[in-house]
């Protein structure tokens, strides 16, 4: 098997992990979900070992699988080796600031935040809840998160439980590390 082959299995793997894993999460099984985002993280971890650099989505996979099962900070500290400090395109730049929030490196995280704006709409609304979060601003990140779940909820593919990574969810577990969760609710989000 070729690395670009064995690269690839694994990203799928990963992208099914998740899509089960978000089953998992919408019928209210949170303990049964988490071990199968760990090894969705993992999935994905090997599939960049295997095919570095580019596809920066892989490590936003990784990081994201990583947070919604309550950890992150292995997967931190490999994005920021992997990375430096400096993001290049709106999706590394979105890894690098996923990892600095989980290391609690505001600057940082905001300088990912202004470099992933540029990426469209959706990077945006990522953004201003990243931006919120690295400045602990309670009120902007509860408006920030309430775009994210507008846009998601509009999705027919994230209410059908694909593989969709809920950034809703992913941002609330961030930001109840810093006591500043909004409580909002989306499909994706399990019963309180």
């Amino acid at each position: 098997m070729t690395a670009d082959r064995g690269h690839r299995e694994r990203q799928q793997e990963a992208v099914r992990l998740e899509a089960d894993a978000y089953r998992r999460l919408l019928e209210g099984d949170r303990a049964g979900a988490e071990p199968v985002l760990i090894e969705a993280a993992e999935r994905y971890r090997e599939s960049w070992e295997l095919a570095p650099p580019g596809g920066y989505g892989r490590l936003v996979g990784m990081l994201k699988a990583a947070i919604l099962a309550g950890g992150g900070g292995d997967e931190a500290r490999y994005v920021g080796d992997a990375l430096g400090r400096h993001g290049g395109s709106p999706t590394a730049w979105y890894a690098l600031g996923l990892a600095a929030l989980l290391e609690d490196d505001d600057g940082l995280a905001r300088a990912a935040a202004e470099g992933m704006a540029s990426g469209g709409e959706p990077f945006a609304r990522a953004a201003a809840a990243m931006l919120a979060l690295a400045g602990r601003q309670a009120a902007s990140y509860s408006e920030a998160l309430g775009a994210i779940v507008a846009d998601f909820e509009g999705r027919e593919a994230h209410l059908t439980g694909v593989a969709f990574a809920d950034t809703a969810l992913m941002f609330e577990r961030l930001a109840e590390r810093r006591g500043m969760a909004a409580g909002a609710r989306s499909p994706m989000l399990p019963p309180a």
